[in-house]
């Protein structure tokens, strides 16, 4: 039997969740939710452990929105967030957050944790996850799929390694696909950085420009190589961690030990340096260093199909 996290903090009524799997309790409170969601009052969601507050901007939030399909399944919807194990504080964040979650079905919400669930977010980190980025569970089924595949398959994160991503930058979900795959080799092959170390320093959290900025700077400085074929190289390399997990000034002062305008006049030069390559070549490129060889990656923009990728060796 599959045990809920529970929250302390929830209404007496619904408190038999305790006694109850996943299985046996969510058809019983969808199926009761469903006979009364035409009932969607204000009595109804202090019944829930709202309070006052709280079932009032719940309510106007409902009223307000086009279409009247987020009043035919609110009590359901609210009643999946409660059997996660979220408390009405929680879930009234979490919805003033995130309100296109009143538009989910409650059985598309139930099975979207259910596959994050199997994805490897155990209860407690489910529930953070969660209420730290609500709109994963907007994200259809197939798409969090995608993300995942391509985590596995074309970046070689284990499955311990994808479900830690998915903890703590939830919104890679959202990303795409070929951002995603221009962040990784160029933190793989260009900063010479192994997927462990990604995990750690949670790279996903980073966009790319940011990524590439902070490595580039140190490295026109003499302050970072990129690894020859052994791994090695002639000087000790700063972690990722200590390259992006720092504020700009920490970066600046104490990474690149350099001034903040000697920072400001390169960001602004390196953007300048980019948007003449994309003229120039009418698509992103980013050399790669692989094995004994010089890579080009190549991304022609207009390719409707996906990204055309050439190797120029």
């Amino acid at each position: 039997m599959e045990m809920v996290w529970i929250s302390s903090n929830l209404p007496s009524s619904l408190s038999c969740r305790l006694l109850c799997s996943v299985s046996n309790l969510t058809p019983s409170l969808l199926q009761h939710n469903k006979r009364n969601s035409a009932e969607l009052s204000l009595r109804s969601l202090l019944d829930m452990g709202f309070t006052e507050y709280q079932a009032e901007q719940l309510y106007d939030s409902v009223s307000r929105m086009k279409g009247g399909n987020a009043a035919k399944h609110v009590l359901s919807t609210l009643s999946v967030l409660f059997v996660l194990g979220l408390n009405p504080t929680t879930v009234h964040k979490l919805l003033d957050k995130c309100p296109e979650l009143y538009t989910v079905k409650d059985v598309q919400l139930q099975q979207r944790i259910t596959q994050l669930r199997h994805l490897g977010l155990v209860e407690g980190s489910l529930q953070r996850t969660v209420s730290h980025y609500p709109k994963i569970l907007t994200v259809p089924m197939k798409s969090v799929k995608s993300v995942v595949q391509f985590l596995r398959e074309k970046c070689l994160f284990t499955t311990q390694q994808v479900a830690e991503i998915l903890r703590d930058s939830p919104a890679v979900v959202l990303e795409d696909l070929d951002q995603l795959e221009y962040k990784f080799q160029y933190v793989y092959f260009r900063m010479g950085v192994k997927q462990a170390e990604m995990v750690k320093c949670r790279l996903f959290r980073f966009s790319l420009d940011n990524v590439r900025c902070r490595h580039t700077f140190l490295e026109r400085r003499g302050l970072y190589q990129t690894p020859d074929k052994k791994g090695q190289t002639t000087i000790i390399n700063p972690k990722l961690d200590g390259i992006l997990n720092v504020d700009e000034g920490t970066f600046t002062a104490d990474v690149a030990q350099a001034s903040p305008e000697e920072y400001d006049v390169f960001q602004k030069l390196l953007a300048r340096e980019w948007k003449e390559e994309e003229f120039e070549h009418g698509s992103g490129v980013i050399r790669l260093k692989c094995d004994d060889v010089r890579v080009t990656l190549t991304h022609t923009a207009s390719d409707v199909d996906g990204a055309i990728w050439f190797f120029d060796f």
